[in-house]
């Protein structure tokens, strides 16, 4: 089993720590955050032990090092395990910008460690599926790719802290774009954003409130990106990927519906399992999303935000 050290107590810590302990491939060896009510609240739910310091964390008996802190101390953090050579599985994105991310790259490979992101999106049977149809040809050529986001408030509910709506940090663009940008990377290739208008606040520290953005794929397929928060409406997250003959649309990550004309769009299942990301990390599958496509991801984020 892969042994992890949990660097990051928060909401998506506590989710990896589930993942963690609903797999039989990995588990967690010690968690280590600043808050100690949150390291309280994690060894009495969880019953993993828990470190007071990082220090602590880096000398228990651990193989990998997840990093899920505000993006701004991925860098320090993920260079300090590669010295002691530890593995490394970071949150997207990878860092608060792509300078930081290039180091964290540089340092992964100096260092021979392994990395990986946390992209659930590529270790989902349904996406998995979708992308097994583009590739086959099912929906025909492919004429055009959109994501399409609304929240009707940013930050979530569920998603309060302090630096989430913060522009250097927050945001929904690295906070949800990843994802998609790095779906959209693996299926198409290169991406090459053409133009992008990004509407922000008067309130210089808050993150942007709406995006719209176009381009074309490696492959010459154009794509569309928009988002928005603050709208009279659900949340709602669609991929969408338009064929000659067929329409995929994969919305609010998990549900993929198929349309073609002069039929009712109808939603698609599949229960082929595939391997999870631990899985992944313990054979270094192909499947991985490493430092090197997350520094490719978190390019194409920097230029958005500009």
């Amino acid at each position: 089993m892969i042994a992890i050290g949990i660097i990051g107590a928060g909401i998506v810590g506590e989710r990896i720590i589930k993942q963690i302990q609903q797999d039989d491939a990995a588990q967690v060896e010690a968690v280590y955050d600043t808050d100690k009510n949150r390291l309280n609240y994690i060894k009495e739910h969880y019953g993993v032990a828990v470190t007071d310091s990082l220090d602590g964390l880096f000398q228990a008996d651990i193989d990998w090092v997840y990093i899920g802190t505000p993006p701004n101390s991925h860098a320090e953090l993920a260079e300090t395990a590669a010295r002691r050579g530890l593995h490394v599985l970071c949150e997207k994105p990878l860092a608060h910008d792509a300078q930081a991310a290039e180091a964290m790259a540089e340092s992964a490979t100096n260092n021979r460690i392994h990395t990986a992101m946390h992209f659930p999106l590529m270790y989902s049977p349904i996406v998995r599926d979708m992308a097994i149809r583009i590739k086959s040809g099912d929906i025909g050529k492919v004429r055009r790719i959109e994501l399409h986001t609304v929240f009707p408030e940013w930050p979530r509910p569920w998603q309060q802290n302090p630096w989430i709506a913060s522009r250097d940090q927050g945001g929904f663009v690295r906070e949800v774009f990843p994802h998609y940008l790095q779906l959209m990377h693996r299926l198409f290739g290169t991406l090459e954003i053409a133009a992008h208008q990004v509407d922000f606040p008067e309130d210089t520290e808050k993150c942007e409130t709406g995006i719209i953005a176009h381009g074309k794929t490696q492959q010459g397929s154009p794509f569309l990106l928009s988002g928005m928060s603050g709208a009279g409406q659900d949340e709602l997250l669609q991929f969408k990927v338009y064929g000659e003959d067929g329409v995929l649309t994969l919305e609010n990550w998990s549900r993929l519906y198929r349309e073609e004309r002069g039929k009712t769009r109808v939603e698609l299942q599949t229960e082929k399992p595939v391997p999870s990301l631990f899985d992944e990390m313990k054979e270094q599958s192909t499947f991985l999303v490493g430092f090197d496509e997350g520094l490719v991801v978190q390019r194409y984020i920097d230029q958005l935000l500009r």
